[in-house]
């Protein structure tokens, strides 16, 4: 039996009747759909949702979104907040609202989370050619501008024929409900293709489950695995992302009770181990803690779990100085687990822990390694509260430091906090208390500016039971705050913290460090000297916020603050508090080091400077190239 329908019609069905499962608890696979309509999709997919809405608004529930990157930022958000079980398709126009999903794109591929992107196309048939938007290429006839996203994206089609769909759909099926392999998945849509009708097989709408399955480890390897753990004097674990999205954070804690193992957390691992625990020594890396940061320094095994290794959880590669250590790095991913010549162990999180606890029966790290950990984890508590609690002179502006306290000190455990760039991310990583796996969501994989807002909709959208806080930087907020409009629009209450600092509070201090003097980080008039050094722009950020339809509360104290967050948290709509801080008000130090380069030569004695701390940490660096175990006689 067939149905007549258009080629997006067929795609909106396909999409509402895919599932996935895992440990046997299924789940809607494409939760809904985000979309601004032009005239490449009006008429395609934006009709095929029409019709979908009037026959069942719960088939494909569609939001309308304010900006093309920020629709795949809450999609990809919703994915997270999800374990990667679920995720959002989103669709665009053609042309510049195809290409603003790139930056998004991106993000989802580089974090390895899931989103379904379907931007329209020019015609398939070149009817009408050339279209407006369209780039015409001179070289070639079949390239145009949505061939951007072949790079960012871990699976790309261009459907220009229905008979291509099936294949382009369950492909793409496979990828997303894959952990080893998810990312942003592209299908172009070329226009008249979306309108076109085809007579569709109707097993092709029938209801389909994609198993998200939990990849075993191999006996002996698993075995080695345990072999160099139980020969290690001061192993460190570093826990990613892919322990809390194979729910593998009871596992964890079960395996550190039991050994006695410390864990220092990666940005997206942080919430793998809750603050509280014995054995979390907190973040690790440029963004770390000191306790973390000195155990890495001089362990002999890192075991690596569910994480990539980048920069920030290395310190470029000088985060791990024994010239002796080891990795072992467990996975689902290849490409992650063969990295620092690690002991591969590519399997799922929590079938991996388990198995090493079963192994490593009566095994423990001796009773002085377990006394440093507990000493270097008062010594940084103590830390974190005094920059939780510092002196607030008379008129003083906040530190960002106490700003982050009082937040994190006034809501809920299972409330989650939702940042990604600027200054924030670095000091969230530090000295957020995190009380629940899910309740710290920071995008720093690709540290994009503008995810908060649009990132703390697909929270709220997986996690209506929770209060989502955005915590957002006056230069992140002017990128993308339009989307308050849709959390207004879709009665979804956020919180968020908005602070202003008049400037790039982040890269000020970093351009400070790098010895260029915080060049163009500032918000100022151009002064009479031809350069950006006037005073301070008028800007009133919280005129905006209240402009775009959200309730707005100004706190200047603590005490403010608290106060502000209470009301927020009791009241049913979107709240943004603006606070003004000190951008020359630093957090605790990290004790670590992250590489960016310093001009060579230069006229200027900062930067001079500069150079000179720069080629001392580089001499620290290592290339972690050194075979583990078995892999050396091998």
């Amino acid at each position: 039996m067939t149905i007549r329908l258009t080629v997006a019609q067929a795609v909106v069905r396909f999409l509402s009747a895919q599932y996935s499962e895992r440990d046997g608890v299924q789940r809607r696979l494409i939760a809904g759909c985000f979309g601004i309509f032009g005239h490449g999709n009006v008429a395609g997919i934006g009709q095929a949702l029409l019709e979908s809405e009037l026959d069942d608004p719960h088939a494909l529930p569609y939001v309308l979104g304010r900006n093309e990157q920020a629709m795949v930022h809450s999609a990809v958000a919703y994915a997270r907040a999800s374990d990667r079980l679920q995720t959002y398709a989103v669709t665009t126009s053609v042309g510049p609202g195809a290409t603003n999903m790139v930056t998004g794109a991106a993000l989802a591929t580089v974090n390895r989370l899931p989103v379904l992107l379907l931007p329209s196309d020019t015609f398939a048939d070149r009817s009408a050619a050339p279209l407006l938007q369209e780039l015409e290429n001179p070289q070639a006839g079949d390239v145009n501008v949505n061939d951007t996203f072949r790079p960012v994206s871990r699976y790309f089609d261009r459907i220009t024929r229905p008979e291509q769909a099936p294949a382009a759909l369950r492909a793409a099926m496979r990828v997303l409900t894959d952990p080893a392999e998810t990312g942003a998945v592209t299908l172009c849509l070329p226009q008249d293709v979306q309108a076109q009708a085809y007579d569709w097989p109707d097993e092709l709408f029938e209801r389909r489950v994609w198993r998200v399955g939990r990849p075993m480890p191999e006996p002996d390897v698993v075995a080695e695995a345990a072999e160099l753990i139980r020969s290690a004097e001061r192993p460190l674990i570093v826990a990613g992302g892919g322990v809390v999205y194979s729910g593998a954070t009871e596992a964890l804690a079960r395996f550190c009770e039991q050994t006695g193992i410390p864990v220092g957390q990666t940005q997206a691992g942080k919430g793998s181990l809750v603050s509280g625990h014995p054995q979390c020594v907190g973040a690790i890396g440029s963004t770390g803690t000191p306790a973390a940061n000195a155990l890495a320094r001089d362990a002999d095994v890192v075991i690596g779990i569910g994480t990539r290794f980048s920069d920030f959880t290395t310190a470029s590669r000088t985060a791990f100085q024994r010239d002796d250590v080891r990795f072992v790095n467990v996975n689902v991913a290849r490409v992650d687990a063969v990295k620092h010549a690690g002991f591969e162990v590519v399997a799922d999180a929590r079938v991996t822990l388990d198995t090493l606890a079963e192994r490593l029966a009566g095994h423990g790290v001796a009773a002085a390694y377990d006394d440093e950990i507990a000493r270097r984890r008062a010594d940084w508590d103590t830390i974190v509260d005094a920059a939780y609690h510092p002196d607030e002179p008379v008129g003083a502006l906040l530190s960002q430091s106490a700003v982050l306290g009082a937040v994190n000190e006034t809501i809920d455990a299972r409330d989650v906090v939702v940042c990604a760039a600027g200054s924030m991310p670095g000091d969230l990583h530090k000295l957020w208390r995190v009380r629940d796996a899910h309740g710290y969501h920071v995008e720093y994989g690709y540290s994009c500016m503008g995810y908060e807002v649009a990132g703390g909709i697909g929270v709220k959208l997986a996690s209506p039971d929770r209060d989502v806080v955005v915590m957002v930087g006056d230069g992140s907020y002017l990128m993308m705050a339009t989307e308050l409009v849709t959390a207004v629009q879709e009665g979804l209450k956020l919180i968020v913290v908005l602070v202003q600092n008049h400037g790039y509070a982040s890269i000020g201090a970093l351009s400070e460090s790098l010895g260029s003097q915080r060049f163009g980080t500032k918000y100022r008039y151009r002064s009479e000297s031809g350069r950006l050094d006037g005073d301070r722009l008028p800007v009133d950020l919280a005129a905006n916020a209240r402009s775009l339809g959200a309730e707005v509360v100004r706190a200047a104290t603590t005490a403010e603050l608290t106060d502000a967050i209470r009301a927020a948290k009791a009241a049913e709509r979107t709240t943004v508090i603006h606070v003004e801080t000190d951008p020359f008000a630093g957090a605790p130090d990290s004790e670590s080091w992250w590489d960016v380069p310093v001009a060579e030569t230069s006229a200027l004695d900062s930067t001079r400077e500069a150079r000179g701390v720069y080629d001392k940490h580089k001499t620290a660096q290592r290339t972690y190239l050194r075979p583990t175990n078995g892999q050396e006689n091998a």
